[in-house]
């Protein structure tokens, strides 16, 4: 099972077409955006072509593919809903994956594990589960210090990434964890 996980869009159509293309070419079984679909949000600055009505389409497009799961993050509204063709304001999504990896998505605002700007309130999860968030713009592919057991990835942002590098993840089950996710940058043409 191969998941393609992006956050952090943030309305930008430039980086959401650069992030359909990487989708078009990785080919991934599942594809999961950990909020932050539409809105900047008041403390970003806006991102390169801010264009959420050009972000719709192609986000509702993927959503009819049927292999798209979303999740709120702290800019999403009721009116992103209204216009998303993919349910977007659960604050999380779990999933186990066809080797028993326990997958918990989230945003990172409401739950996280405390590193950067997320909060520090780690849901009830089985040894070996790996809780993905994004929130912070910061890439993160390594074991909780302060919850043992747990491995935590980020995948960075699309649109907004406070690194300078512009990234998603990739998850691919059957390997062990800490090879399982890994991080793609998206390069800028």
């Amino acid at each position: 099972m191969k998941i393609l996980i992006a956050s952090d869009i943030h309305g930008s159509a430039y980086w959401a077409e650069r992030l359909i293309e990487a989708i078009d070419a990785e080919r991934p079984d599942r594809v999961v955006l950990l909020g932050d679909l539409l809105y900047h949000g008041p403390r970003n600055d806006l991102p390169r072509d801010y264009a959420p009505k050009r972000v719709i389409p192609l986000l509702n497009d993927l959503a009819a593919t049927g292999r798209l799961t979303a999740v709120r993050g702290n800019c999403e509204a009721e009116v992103d809903q209204m216009v998303l063709d993919v349910p977007c304001m659960a604050d999380s999504s779990m999933l186990v994956d066809d080797h028993g990896r326990t997958l918990f998505f989230t945003h990172g605002h409401v739950f996280g594990a405390g590193l950067h700007n997320s909060v520090d309130n780690v849901p009830a999860l089985p040894q070996g589960a790996a809780l993905v968030y994004g929130h912070t713009h910061i890439k993160v592919n390594q074991e909780s210090a302060g919850h043992p057991g747990l491995w935590l990835f980020n995948p960075g942002s699309v649109s907004i990434p406070k690194d300078g590098t512009h990234s998603y993840g990739i998850y691919e089950s059957g390997l062990p964890v800490e090879q399982a996710f890994r991080h793609v940058v998206l390069e800028e043409r």
